[in-house]
C-alpha cells in the first residue's frame, strides 16, 4: 500500500485530501509515524521528530493514529488477496508476499492478477496500491517499491541480471542505513559492484548476511512464500519524556519497559532465550545489545536482571537516553525448534511502514 496510514486518514477526512500530513503527535517529543507524499515533498519521514517534520513543512498537519481503523482496512485488504491465492504472507498490516503460480481464478500472468488487484482496491477501498511481480520474493519486494505510488513493476528472469546491476545499494532488501555506509567504505554502490565482490570476502565482512548479499547480486532468493508465519519475538519500548542520563533514572526506566514486556508475554504466552536491549540516545543514533538464557524468560525477576546486565554495557553517562525498548526472541524447545504454536501473523505492536 502507499503510505498506507496517511492515505486511509486522507480517505477517510475529506478535508486531509491532497494536503501534508503525518500521523503522529506534534507535542516536543512526538515522532512522525508515517507521511503522506505531500508532506515527504518536503523530506518528512517517518521516525522524524516532530520538531524537525514542522520546520521542513510549517503547513503539516498532524493526526493521531487509529490502530483499529488500520487494522480492519488492512482485514479487508488481506480478504482480497485470498481470492486469488491462499499462499498470502504478510509483512506488515499493509504489505504481503502473494504467489500465484496456481491461483483461484486460473489468471495465465501474475502482471494482470496485480493488475485486477490494485485496481479492486482502489475501487473498493478507495486507496491506492502498488505491486511488483516477479519470479522471487527479493525481486517482487524490489519491483514493489520501484514506482510508488500506484506503481505496477514487473522484473522477467531475463531482465534481473541487468536491473539487478543497476540498483542503488540501499534499494536492496535487508540493506539500511548502517549497512549501506559499509558498503559505500568497501567500494559498494550498486548491484553490479556487489555482485563483484567474492562470497569470502562479503561472510568476512557481513557474517551470514554476507550469502543473502551475494545471491541476491544474482537474483537469487529461494525463499517460498509462507502463508502462515511463527511468532519471532515480542518487545516494547518508551520513548521518554525527557532525555536522561542518571543512573537511578534510567534504572526506573528501564524497571517500566520490563513490567509491560512481561505482562505482554503472560498475555501471548510467549517464552524466549534472548532479551535484546534497544537504546535510543537523544541524537536519535541507537543501539542494541543481547544477551541470551539457558532458561526461558518470562517473568520480571528472570528479565529484569539480564537487562540491568546489558543496560552496564551502555555508555549513557554523557549520551542522554531518549528511548528504552526490551524484546524476548528465540523461542524454541528443548531439541532448539520453535516450540511456540504457528499463528497467522499478527500486529504485536504499534509499527508504521512509511513508504
Amino acid at each position: 500500500m502507499d503510505a498506507f496510514y496517511a492515505s486511509v486518514e486522507q480517505r477517510d477526512n475529506p478535508e486531509l485530501w491532497g494536503k501534508p500530513i503525518a500521523v503522529g503527535h506534534a507535542e516536543k517529543r512526538g515522532v512522525v509515524a508515517a507521511a503522506s507524499y505531500e508532506a515527504r515533498k518536503f523530506g518528512v519521514r517517518s521516525a522524524m521528530s516532530s520538531q524537525k517534520a514542522a520546520k521542513l513543512c510549517p503547513q503539516l498537519i498532524f493526526v493521531h493514529g487509529r490502530m483499529e481503523v488500520y487494522k480492519e482496512v488492512s482485514a479487508r485488504i488481506h480478504a482480497i488477496f485470498h481470492e486469488y491465492t491462499d499462499l498470502v504472507e504478510p509483512l506488515s498490516l499493509d504489505e504481503a508476499f502473494l504467489d500465484v503460480t496456481d491461483n483461484k481464478k486460473r489468471i495465465g500472468l501474475a502482471v494482470d492478477i496485480a493488475r485486477e488487484i490494485k485496481r479492486r482496491i482502489r475501487e473498493e477501498l478507495h486507496l491506492v496500491a502498488s505491486a511488483g511481480v516477479s519470479y522471487n520474493k527479493f525481486l517482487a519486494k524490489v519491483a514493489s517499491d520501484y514506482r510508488k505510488p500506484d506503481g505496477l513493476c514487473t522484473i522477467h528472469p531475463d531482465q534481473a541480471e541487468e536491473f539487478i546491476a543497476k540498483l542503488p545499494i540501499e534499494a536492496f532488501w535487508g540493506v539500511g542505513p548502517v549497512t549501506a555506509k559499509k558498503m559505500h567504505k568497501l567500494g559498494i554502490y550498486n548491484g553490479q559492484t556487489l555482485r563483484d565482490c567474492s562470497l569470502e570476502m562479503l561472510q568476512r565482512q557481513f557474517g551470514k548476511m554476507g550469502q543473502v548479499y551475494h545471491d541476491f547480486a544474482r537474483g537469487i532468493d529461494n525463499r517460498p512464500v509462507e502463508p502462515v508465519r511463527v511468532r519471532k519475538s515480542i518487545g516494547c519500548e518508551h520513548t521518554l519524556e525527557k532525555d536522561i542520563s542518571l543512573s537511578s533514572s534510567v534504572i526506573i526506566e528501564l524497571y517500566h519497559v520490563a513490567c509491560e514486556l512481561v505482562e505482554r508475554l503472560k498475555a501471548k504466552d510467549f517464552k524466549g532465550y534472548t532479551l535484546t536491549l534497544k537504546v535510543k540516545f537523544n541524537d536519535f543514533t541507537q543501539i542494541t545489545r543481547s544477551r541470551s538464557s539457558v532458561t526461558p524468560l518470562c517473568r520480571l525477576n528472570e528479565i529484569l536482571p539480564l537487562a540491568k546486565q546489558l543496560l552496564k554495557e551502555v555508555d549513557y553517562a554523557h549520551h542522554p537516553v531518549r528511548l528504552l525498548g526490551l524484546s524476548v526472541s528465540n523461542p524454541k524447545d528443548e531439541d532448539g525448534w520453535d516450540n511456540q504454536e504457528a499463528p497467522r501473523w499478527v500486529q504485536l505492536e504499534f509499527q508504521f511502514e512509511d513508504r
